[in-house]
């Protein structure tokens, strides 16, 4: 997404509440090779007026992609303070405005940014840029027996069928602000990033894992169910436009290997190092931990069971 900042809001703010040096300092936390003297041409230690400062600081920020995050880094210094001192900053709910102004939505329980929903959906949340490292959780969705699924239905009823799954699997994913990577003609690849991502992709696996469950009971035109295996992992992730670069992460294949040999029909696994991260009112309603065969990778599993179907009612 572009958008125009109206950056005065921030320099005022920062010129007004900080010192230089507290500005400079603000601005590594949010970009740890950040080099205000490279940047502007001042001899290094050269003293710099705070109004100059705040200048270059944003100009930098908005330069390098960073202006967002910056503004979350004051953000969080406002509201936590900084070594033990409360630091206020005047003129920062202006900044905030502005920014949601051009188009982006604030989370005021994580103190984030992303993009307005309602005017853009994006796979980058309108935030990430080309190498960023970040965080994340991943779901990954496969369709058990898709090959018999396609050979022995219409092509007119699959595609129907395979279009409701897509809906359902992108309005689990998109109302918890993740995002759709990838969608083929058997399976999905979303990721999430914002708030409790894991627990988010966690509960956008849930729901598809049971609207899929009333889908088969009682809209499929299909011959036989549709059996979904699911799952969740999460970890590091570099954002990539390239799919053949992010599917390279570990993050993502850890996410594939237990969606394929661990996950059964109809169910969703997490793995074990994102189970113990959750409450434990949440792990109730998965099984106890459980091994894949032949590895050492633990999950847990939920899983909804259904009748097997023999035919059309």
């Amino acid at each position: 997404m572009s958008a125009g900042f109206s950056t005065r809001f921030c320099r005022k703010c920062l010129y007004s509440s900080l010192s230089s040096e507290n500005m400079i300092r603000f601005a590594k936390m949010t970009y740890s090779e950040y080099d205000i003297y490279k940047s502007s041409g001042y001899p290094d230690g050269h003293p710099i007026n705070s109004q100059d400062a705040a200048d270059r600081i944003v100009a930098d920020m908005v330069h390098y992609g960073l202006y967002l995050d910056f503004v979350e880094t004051l953000i969080n210094v406002d509201s936590h303070g900084y070594m033990g001192r409360k630091i206020a900053l005047r003129g920062l709910d202006d900044v905030i405005s502005d920014v949601i102004q051009t188009g982006y939505s604030f989370d005021a329980a994580t103190g984030q940014f992303f993009e307005d929903q309602d005017q853009h959906i994006t796979r980058n949340w309108g935030r990430l840029l080309e190498g960023d490292d970040r965080q994340m959780a991943v779901l990954r969705l496969d369709i058990a027996g898709n090959t018999s699924l396609v050979k022995e239905n219409p092509k007119s009823l699959v595609d129907k069928t395979y279009s409701n799954l897509r809906e359902i699997v992108e309005n689990a994913v998109v109302n918890r602000l993740g995002r759709l990577w990838t969608w083929e003609g058997d399976g999905a690849l979303a990721v999430f990033m914002l708030g409790e991502y894991s627990r988010s992709a966690i509960f956008a696996g849930m729901e598809i894992v049971n609207n899929m469950f009333m889908f088969n009971k009682v809209s499929n035109p299909l011959n036989s169910f549709i059996n979904l295996r699911v799952a969740v992992h999460s970890g590091s992730l570099v954002y990539s436009e390239s799919e053949t670069q992010y599917l390279k992460a570990d993050t993502i294949k850890k996410a594939v290997f237990l969606e394929s040999k661990a996950a059964s029909p109809n169910s969703l696994v997490i793995s074990e190092s994102l189970a113990m991260s959750q409450d434990q009112s949440l792990l109730n309603i998965f099984s106890d931990v459980k091994t894949v065969s032949g590895s050492t990778e633990k999950f847990r599993l939920y899983q909804v069971i259904l009748e097997r179907r023999t035919g059309k009612d």
